[in-house]
């Protein structure tokens, strides 16, 4: 048999196939081979560079995201003691969260619990130069101790619905306000936008179709579910007038941020919160773990009255 060459290949598809076909472009446009690539040998560092690579060249690790940290401080009870304290803290740059200064049983011992943010390094020289100062007795961080931190919340919401909120917001700026702290313009401006509200067609149509008895539930059944809400979070309504109620409650400031996210949907009047409290708890010994540590040591033998070798 003879050999089957290119030209052989090239005449027996030239009469089936087109001028376009994939045989005869690759006959026509032979493929150039490539030159080879250069060898080329790859460095070999010494000892003292391959060291410094990995000593300058090595990314550091992120830093740590500044954790929140609880100060208590020991002060005597003097003039100018808070001032100095919030000093040394600004110029640090450090944002306070809360700060409260009470007085302790001790006369002259108030006791200063401060809640800020930062990271480890830093709030701990911060810690030693508040303990420098001489009017403080001593600093403890309880942030990795066991405390019990509590808030005071006192917070006016409506009873009267969400829809009415603007209007009670406007009387009480009329009665905290004079005209010597706000303007009549500001006044006058107010109440245009109150008689545009009550004017609305939509809001006089909400108030024609209920009756005045109708109202009157409504007022009672927002009362009766803030009252339950209040129950469940372990609340106190302190004042119940007209149109709003006061509540109080203590607890941890995550639990205050939940109450208030609850509440809003019927209208915050006004708000006050007081910053965190926090002592230790008390650690419970076991008696019967001290027993069986106490006999375990017992039971160990002195090394002191072993013979040599």
């Amino acid at each position: 048999m003879l050999p089957i060459t290119l030209s052989n290949k090239y005449n027996r598809y030239q009469s089936t196939q087109s001028s376009t076909s994939a045989v005869e472009y690759k006959l026509t446009h032979p493929r150039k081979k490539l030159p080879p690539l250069p060898k080329i040998a790859p460095p070999t560092p010494s000892a003292e560079e391959a060291v410094n690579n990995i000593l300058y060249n090595t990314p550091s690790p992120p830093p740590s995201p500044p954790k929140r940290h609880i100060l208590n401080c020991l002060v005597q009870n003097e003039p100018g003691v808070l001032s100095r304290v919030s000093g040394i803290l600004a110029a640090r740059g450090f944002n306070i969260d809360s700060l409260v200064v009470a007085s302790t049983e001790v006369a002259d011992l108030s006791r200063m619990t401060i809640v800020l943010r930062g990271h480890d390094v830093v709030i701990e020289q911060a810690r030693r130069q508040l303990k420098d100062l001489v009017p403080v007795w001593a600093v403890l961080d309880y942030t990795n101790t066991t405390i019990v931190e509590r808030e005071l919340l006192l917070v006016k919401v409506s009873i009267l619905g969400p829809e009415h909120l603007h209007e009670q917001l406007a009387a009480i700026k009329h009665e905290e306000y004079d005209d010597e702290f706000m303007p009549e313009a500001d006044l006058e401006a107010e109440n245009l936008g109150s008689t545009i509200l009550s004017t609305d067609p939509l809001f006089m149509d909400d108030q024609t179709r209920l009756s005045p008895s109708a109202l009157l539930r409504q007022k009672f059944a927002h009362l009766h579910a803030l009252n339950d809400l209040t129950k469940l979070f372990g609340a106190h309504i302190l004042d119940v007038a007209n149109d709003s109620v006061v509540i109080e409650l203590s607890a941890k400031p995550t639990r205050l941020d939940a109450f208030v996210k609850l509440i809003k949907p019927f209208g915050i009047l006004e708000a006050a919160r007081s910053g965190m409290m926090a002592l230790p708890r008390t650690p419970l010994h076991d008696p019967e773990k001290n027993d069986l540590e106490e006999e375990s040591e017992d039971s160990g033998v002195d090394a002191t009255m072993l013979p040599p070798g």
